[in-house]
C-alpha cells in the first residue's frame, strides 16, 4: 500500500501538469471558436446561397462543390471525394388538402408529402377518414372497417419525456411504416400527424418505406400539422361522415450520383489510427436544413479547423465526413463505412452532431466500461462550460456502420426542447440558429476530439503504452 501512495505521489505533479494543460487547450478551443469562429459563415452560405439539400438533388450538388472548397482552404493534409450513389425523389408542386363535412363545406388543411411517397392520383385522392393512434390498432380494426378509406395515424408525441429523442422514437414508426401496413388492410392513402411537440401549422415531411409492397398496391401518404391533426381529430368526433381530399405530385426516379466529403489532417505519431468527426450534408426541400443537419456539417468542419488555429499537432489522423443521403437512405454512412472496411482502416473513435445547432449540454456514448470512464474523468474540464451531461448509450446514424470492436462513438447532445419545432419542416432556416450556440457546439466537439487524440481509447493506450 505504501508503494502504491508512493507511485501516486510521484505522477501527482505530472497528472496536475497534464490537467492544466488540458485546461488551457480547452480555454483556447473556446475562445478561439466564439471570436473567431467560421462555422455561423459557413451555415450562413449553405442554408442561404444553396438551401434545402434533398439527396440526388442540384441543391446536394452545389454543397458538395461548397464545402469541398472550404475545406482545400482551410489547408489540410488531404480533402477528397467519395462516390455514393443516392435516392432521388421529387416532391413536386405544393400539396393541398381539406376536410368535408358535407357537400361543399370544405376546411383546408396544411400537408406535405412524405419522402418517398407515391402521388396520388393525378386529380386527387378523396375518401372518408378512420383516425387510430398507431400502427397497432390496425388489426383490431381490420379489412372491414378500412379498406377504402384513408387511415389517419395521430398519435402525439409523448409530452412529458424530458429527452425529446425518446418521444419522437416512440412514434416515428406511423410515419415510417404507416402506409405500408395500413395499404395491407386495403387503405388508399394515409395522413400522418406531424412528429412535433408543438401545436402549429407546420407540416413535417420524413422518410417513409414501403417495404417489400408491391408498387401497384404503394399507397400515397402525406403528414398534416399538428394544429391540422387536431381539428380533423375533432371534426371526425363530431362527424364520422367527414371526408378528406388531398392531391401531391412526388415522383421517384433511379438513384443519382453523390459524394461523401472527406478532410482530414494527418497524425504525427499515429496516423493509422483515425478519429471521425462529422454530420449529414443532405437535408429535406422544405426549409434549407440548418439545424438538421447544415449545423452539424460546419460543427465538424470547425473542429479540424480550430484543431489547426489554436496550433495543436493532432497525434491520430482526425477526419472530417460530410455523409450525404442520411435522410433517406444512409447510403453516405454506409459507403464510407465499407469503403473503410476495404482498406483495413482502424477507426478508434468517431462523433457525429445530428441533433441541431441548439446549446451544447454533453454528449451520449457507445462504449464499453473502460472507455466510458475514461471519458467520464474528462467531464470536470468541460463543467466551467456548463457541458455536464455525459451518458453511456447512443451515437449518430452515420457513423453507426462503423461500430466494431474497439471503435468507440459518441453523439453531440444540445439541448433538444426546441428541436422538434424546427425538425423536417418548413421553418428548418438559418434565422433559427443561434451563432454563439453553434461556436459553442463547435467548440465542445473540438474540446472532446483533442482528449481522445491526446490519450487514446483504452484499447489504443494500453497498445501505445
Amino acid at each position: 500500500m505504501l508503494k502504491k501512495i508512493g507511485i501516486l505521489l510521484m505522477l501527482l505533479p505530472f497528472l496536475v501538469q497534464s490537467q492544466t494543460e488540458d485546461e488551457k487547450q480547452l480555454r483556447e478551443i473556446y475562445t478561439t471558436s466564439l471570436t473567431n469562429g467560421k462555422s455561423y459563415s459557413w451555415l450562413d452560405y449553405l442554408s442561404n446561397q444553396i438551401g434545402g439539400r434533398l439527396s440526388g438533388s442540384y441543391n446536394a450538388e452545389r454543397a458538395v462543390a461548397y464545402t469541398k472548397g472550404q475545406l482545400d482552404s482551410l489547408g489540410l493534409d488531404k480533402v477528397w471525394l467519395q462516390s455514393v450513389m443516392v435516392p432521388k425523389w421529387t416532391r413536386g408542386i405544393k400539396e393541398f388538402a381539406y376536410f368535408e363535412t358535407s357537400p361543399g363545406e370544405t376546411t383546408n388543411l396544411d400537408i406535405c408529402a412524405l419522402g418517398g411517397s407515391v402521388a396520388t392520383p393525378e386529380g386527387g385522392l378523396k375518401a372518408a377518414v378512420v383516425e387510430v393512434k398507431g400502427i397497432e390498432d390496425l388489426a383490431s380494426l381490420g379489412e372491414e372497417k378500412i379498406k377504402g378509406k384513408i387511415v389517419f395515424f395521430n398519435r402525439p408525441m409523448q409530452p412529458d419525456l424530458i429527452q425529446t429523442f425518446e418521444a419522437y422514437g416512440g412514434c416515428v414508426d406511423q410515419r415510417y411504416s404507416g402506409a405500408a401496413e395500413a395499404a395491407k388492410y386495403g387503405a388508399v392513402g394515409v395522413i400522418v400527424r406531424s412528429m412535433n411537440l408543438r401545436l402549429d401549422d407546420y407540416p413535417h415531411t420524413g422518410s417513409m418505406s414501403y417495404g417489400d409492397l408491391p408498387a401497384s398496391q404503394r399507397i400515397p401518404a402525406a403528414a398534416v400539422s399538428t394544429n391540422g391533426a387536431e381539428l380533423l381529430s375533432t371534426m371526425l368526433n363530431l362527424n364520422k361522415d367527414t371526408k378528406l381530399y388531398f392531391r401531391q405530385t412526388c415522383k421517384v426516379f433511379p438513384d443519382a450520383q453523390s459524394y461523401n466529403v472527406i478532410g482530414e489532417i494527418t497524425g504525427s505519431e499515429f496516423p493509422n489510427e483515425i478519429i471521425t468527426v462529422g454530420g449529414h450534408l443532405d437535408s429535406w426541400d422544405l426549409g434549407d436544413g440548418s439545424h438538421d443537419d447544415g449545423a452539424g456539417c460546419v460543427q465538424s468542419m470547425e473542429v479540424l479547423r480550430l484543431i489547426k488555429q489554436t496550433g495543436y499537432k493532432p497525434k491520430r489522423t482526425i477526419r472530417v465526413v460530410l455523409f450525404m443521403n442520411e435522410e433517406n437512405g444512409l447510403r453516405g454512412g454506409k459507403k464510407y463505412a465499407e469503403v473503410a472496411k476495404q482498406k483495413g482502416e482502424n477507426h478508434v473513435f468517431a462523433l457525429e452532431s445530428d441533433a441541431g445547432g441548439f446549446t451544447p449540454r454533453g454528449f451520449s456514448f457507445d462504449a464499453d466500461d473502460a472507455n466510458f470512464n475514461q471519458i467520464l474523468s474528462w467531464q470536470k474540464l468541460f463543467k466551467p462550460y456548463l457541458i455536464h451531461y455525459f451518458k453511456q448509450g447512443g451515437s449518430g446514424a452515420d457513423i453507426g456502420p462503423l461500430k466494431g470492436e474497439g471503435t468507440v462513438l459518441a453523439g453531440l447532445r444540445p439541448d433538444s426542447q426546441r428541436y422538434f419545432d424546427h425538425h423536417h419542416a418548413a421553418n428548418d432556416t438559418f434565422e433559427h440558429v443561434n451563432k454563439r450556440e453553434l461556436e459553442l457546439g463547435a467548440a465542445t466537439m473540438t474540446s472532446l476530439i483533442y482528449l481522445i487524440d491526446k490519450y487514446g481509447t483504452v484499447q489504443t493506450s494500453k497498445i501505445k503504452g
